[in-house]
């Protein structure tokens, strides 16, 4: 897939999970989109919280003004007391609107549990299924969940695909769900210096199965981390330049690569230079 380029840099980066509708960036969230653009970050996709609807009214109004700016939705596992029916509808209106590619952020998280164990399992088995139901792909929050992840997601016969985001489980998990169709995220933590099991994990997937991410705010990349303690899309180009180097290609194949996966994935394979991230 040719990939338009934006003059400045040999290579185009998607930034495939960044959350712009958070108040850490109500100061200056143009800008923010510009410096990603500026650092050839021409894609973005933000998770929106749909227990905010501060988050959903920040995540619509990027999505009206940044042509490459793409929303998912869902209820984050540490939420999932909070699901109730209003949520799956406001997911299919939003689907049907055409305003989101996926479903998600969901999943799991058996490290904090801020939501007990059987709520969070309902929830993802919930939104899973509409999922299924509206053909979308979902975004998958996983944290010492491995086994459970694994009995949810069918080896077979689940439809949509997805990814698994910000990715810090097992190499076994992360090959078992690249056979059941899934994409694995990299965020900064692949930068950090005590990550060396994380950047075996990487080092060991095909490239065709891998994404990069900032989590932002969060998981600022080392290279920024000493002077920037607020994590932005713009960054995501240092945790695209480790795993570049963990599979000995150029930064420019590995950025070719990962927008691939990212627009297979959600089958954009139409957009233009006028769907970069600009400001109509």
């Amino acid at each position: 897939m040719d990939q338009p380029t934006n003059g400045k840099n040999k290579f185009d980066l998607v930034d495939s999970h960044a959350h712009l509708d958070m108040p850490d960036f109500n100061r200056d969230r143009s800008q923010v989109v510009e410096r990603a653009r500026g650092s050839s970050v021409n894609w973005i996709l933000c998770p929106l919280d749909l227990c905010s609807k501060t988050s959903l009214r920040n995540g619509l109004r990027l999505w009206s003004e940044y042509p490459g700016l793409f929303l998912a939705a869902g209820v984050h596992p540490h939420q999932a007391s909070q699901l109730n029916p209003g949520h799956l509808e406001t997911i299919k209106r939003l689907a049907t609107e055409k305003k989101i590619l996926a479903v998600g952020e969901i999943g799991l998280d058996f490290h904090y549990n801020f939501s007990p164990p059987e709520k969070q399992l309902a929830a993802f088995g919930a939104q899973l299924e509409l999922a299924v139901e509206l053909k979308l792909p979902v975004i998958i929050h996983s944290r010492l969940a491995e086994k459970k992840l694994l009995e949810m997601i069918p080896v077979s016969g689940f439809g949509p695909r997805g990814i698994l985001h910000c990715y810090t489980e097992s190499l076994a998990t992360a090959r078992s769900m690249v056979d059941r169709g899934f994409l694995i995220s990299f965020s900064g933590i692949l930068t950090y210096p005590r990550a060396g099991d994380l950047r075996e994990t990487a080092r060991s997937l095909p490239l065709d199965s891998l994404l990069v991410e900032t989590d932002s705010p969060y998981l600022t990349p080392e290279p920024e981390k000493q002077s920037n303690r607020r994590n932005e899309p713009a960054f995501v180009v240092s945790t695209a330049r480790r795993l570049a180097e963990l599979h000995r290609v150029s930064l420019e194949k590995l950025a070719e690569t990962t927008t691939a996966n990212f627009f297979n994935l959600f089958k954009l394979q139409n957009l233009t230079a006028d769907d970069k991230m600009r400001k109509v």
